[in-house]
C-alpha cells in the first residue's frame, strides 16, 4: 500500500467518524497520522539520487485566526501579544484585537 492509498485510507476514516468529545483522540491521532504521510511526500526519498526541490511560501495579505471548538469556546480571558502590532511587548488584549504579520500570540484562559 502506497503513501496516496494510506492518505486516502485516513482521509475516509475522518469523513465517516462522528466528531465529539469521545472521538477527538481518534481523530487527532489520524490527523497526525495524515500530516506524516503529506510531509512524506514533499520530502524526497533518502535512497539517493539527486536532491529534491524545496517550495517557497509567499507572506503577504491578511489573515484572521478563529478559535472554534469545544475546549476553546467561551474560555479565552485574555491574550498576551508580542509585535508590531502592539504598543507595548508584551501587551495584554482582548477579542476584538488584530494582529499583524509574525506576531506571537499567547492565550491565557479562564
Amino acid at each position: 500500500m502506497g503513501i496516496l492509498e494510506k492518505i486516502s485510507e485516513i482521509e475516509k476514516e475522518i469523513a465517516r467518524t462522528q466528531k465529539n468529545k469521545a472521538t477527538e483522540y481518534h481523530l487527532g491521532l489520524l490527523k497526525a497520522k495524515l500530516a506524516k504521510y503529506r510531509s512524506q511526500l514533499l520530502e524526497p526519498s533518502k535512497k539517493g539520487g539527486d536532491k529534491g526541490e524545496g517550495f517557497d511560501v509567499l507572506k503577504s495579505g491578511d489573515a484572521r485566526v478563529a478559535l472554534i471548538g469545544f475546549p476553546s469556546v467561551g474560555k479565552l480571558k485574555y491574550a498576551l501579544v508580542w509585535g508590531t502590532s502592539t504598543k507595548y511587548s508584551p501587551q495584554r488584549v482582548g477579542i476584538g484585537h488584530s494582529v499583524a504579520d509574525e506576531d506571537v500570540v499567547q492565550l491565557i484562559k479562564k
